[in-house]
């Protein structure tokens, strides 16, 4: 046997293993802190070598999924998945391409999102972005690219998400949002800026009457930029 196939097989062997243990935790609804054995126990059952089991354990803890402890064993872990979001998104940005789809998540995001969040906001939800949407247009007629503007464009998305009443949705648009501050960006004018004021105050009017229709005409608008800012290949 080549060194080639002496490397993949204990890595086939490691992945088949990790998806074997994670079947049977899903199957058996095992709660989150529950001891699932040791790694030499999940050796012994399994027919593996400790390699093995060492490597497949290792791609579980990697995922949330599984926690080593020492003179404990294995505990069975829910994880997060913001928190797997949140740490993946630096190494998915190493190109061109990465930052297109990232971009096109988040257009998909919120274009996706807005009818829930208007169907299920409270008035005082509602209110608190017509507080937002005042502030980012004083903040914008100082400095468009002030740390004020950009913190306020933040808070604003942020609260329509969370008027969805979901966390995991209000969650995962704040790390995009938040990542996409350190994207390449076009400096801001004048007009850009009266634009974005516009569009942010109008697509607030439209929330704010409860029209879904006009509220995402105005989103797929506002995300324009982001799609034209993150290269060709968007459309």
């Amino acid at each position: 046997m080549n060194a080639t196939a002496q490397t993949t097989r204990p890595t086939s062997q490691a992945h088949e293993l990790a998806k074997t243990i994670r079947q049977r935790i899903q199957g058996a609804q095992l709660s989150d802190g529950s001891f699932f054995m040791t790694e030499a126990q999940l050796a012994a059952e399994y027919g593996v070598s400790r390699t093995v089991a060492r490597e497949a354990v290792s791609r579980l803890q990697a995922l949330g999924i599984l926690e080593a402890r020492k003179r404990k064993g294995l505990l069975v872990r829910h994880p997060d998945p913001l928190r797997l979001l949140s740490n993946s998104l630096p190494s998915l940005a190493a190109s061109p391409d990465d930052w297109r789809e990232l971009a096109k998540l988040r257009y998909a995001l919120e274009v996706g999102a807005i009818e829930l969040a208007i169907r299920t906001a409270t008035d005082q939800q509602i209110v608190q972005l017509g507080q937002i949407t005042e502030e980012m247009e004083e903040a914008l007629r100082e400095d468009t690219q002030s740390a004020r503007s950009v913190r306020l464009d933040l808070a604003f998305h942020a609260q329509i998400l969370q008027m969805t009443g979901s966390r995991l949705i209000a969650g995962m648009q704040q790390i995009l949002v938040q990542f996409f501050q350190i994207a390449p960006h076009s400096e801001q004018t004048a007009a850009s800026a009266d634009r974005i004021t516009w569009e942010h105050r109008e697509l607030f009017n439209a929330i704010r009457d409860r029209d879904v229709e006009r509220a995402r005409a105005m989103i797929r608008l506002q995300f324009r930029t982001t799609l034209e800012a993150a290269g060709p290949g968007t459309d």
